[in-house]
């Protein structure tokens, strides 16, 4: 979504991402968990910014999402929030925080909006949680949904697989993003989708489609920034590697220590006369 250099500085809100869609401009979203992060992240104009519950297993130190608790996840999106000035902020609903029924999804929405200043929330499913989605959006909560493979159900799908393979999948997954959409959801991810099946799924809906591992023909993407930049040793097969963070940040700690043990630094310059 491309803004000119010569207008003022605009919030993203959900209308401008369908309005995208109608116009053909792709729609840019990485993931953000703290204020320095998002704050150069909104900077350089990505549209939306998701404080997703993948903190848990890229920063938290976990071996899954599971363990992210709803404090954690107001924690970090207060975090966010903090730092952006045009930026949509999506934050994640953590596994066991809405899944019960509509009025809890309402209850952790509503505590992510105003503890955690979200600008809309996340949560995974497709027509099991219609009438979640449609109850936190009749109160003034913007919510995206997600479904192909959705990290949460991990155990349950038996581990990170493509889903949508076959006719009778490819079918569920489509009538999942109707229901979603018919339910008031403003976008929806797209994770793990074989490309024509999510082409398919982007012709269908009016609202956009935000595409993970999902092939080009996706209203926008979203990849974890962890990936994205590098920070990690290995990445997964659908995240392109724009830097590689984590060499520069390794030779920098090196370099310092080199420096401290050498007695090198600090000098004169970085210490203060009487």
């Amino acid at each position: 979504m491309s803004e000119s250099t010569a207008a003022p500085l605009r919030r993203v809100r959900v209308h401008h991402l369908r309005q995208a869609k109608e116009r053909g401009e792709r729609i840019t979203m990485l993931t953000a968990y703290d204020a320095p992060t998002a704050r150069i992240f909104d900077e350089a104009g990505t549209d939306v910014l998701l404080v997703g519950d993948s903190v848990a297993d890229n920063f938290l130190g976990h071996a899954t999402t599971l363990p992210v608790t709803v404090d954690d996840m107001i924690r970090h999106t207060r975090a966010v929030t903090s730092a952006v000035r045009r930026s949509l902020v999506v934050a994640d609903l953590p596994f066991g925080s809405y899944e019960a029924s509509p009025a809890h999804a309402h209850a952790t929405a509503v505590r992510m909006m105003k503890e955690g200043g979200a600008h809309a929330v996340k949560f995974e499913g497709g027509r099991r949680v219609a009438e979640h989605v449609h109850l936190v959006v009749s109160s003034g909560i913007p919510v995206m949904g997600h479904l192909g493979f959705t990290p949460q159900s991990e155990n349950v799908l038996g581990g990170k697989r493509v889903q949508g393979r076959g006719d009778e999948a490819a079918e569920r997954l489509s009538e999942d993003a109707l229901a979603l959409q018919e339910a008031g959801a403003f976008a929806v991810v797209l994770e793990m989708v074989p490309a024509p099946l999510a082409e398919r799924i982007t012709e269908v809906l009016s609202v956009p489609t935000i595409g993970i591992g999902a092939g080009p023909a996706c209203d926008g993407q979203v990849l974890v920034w962890s990936d994205m930049a590098g920070l990690t040793d290995w990445s997964p097969r659908f995240a392109k590697r724009y830097a590689e963070i984590g060499a520069t940040l390794g030779a920098a700690a090196r370099a310092y220590n080199d420096e401290v043990r050498s007695g090198a630094f600090p000098t004169d310059t970085h210490s203060f006369a009487e």
